[in-house]
C-alpha cells in the first residue's frame, strides 16, 4: 500500500466525513450499481448506447 493512502486513511480516521456526505456517496454508488444491473440484464435502451468505434477511438 502506498504511503499516501495510509496518510489519507489516518486523516479520515481523525476527521470522518459527515453523515450527509456518506449518504450522498451511498446514493451515487447505488445509482451506478442500478445502471450496471439494468445493462447486465439487457434492459438498457439502444438509443442510450454509443456506437462502436474503431481500434484507436477516432
Amino acid at each position: 500500500m502506498n504511503l499516501r493512502w495510509l496518510l489519507r486513511m489516518s486523516q479520515w480516521a481523525r476527521n470522518p466525513p459527515s453523515m450527509s456526505r456518506v449518504i450522498l456517496g451511498a446514493i451515487v454508488i447505488g445509482l451506478c450499481l442500478l445502471i450496471a444491473g439494468i445493462e447486465w440484464l439487457g434492459l438498457w435502451p439502444e438509443w442510450l448506447t454509443l456506437p462502436a468505434q474503431g481500434k484507436r477511438g477516432f
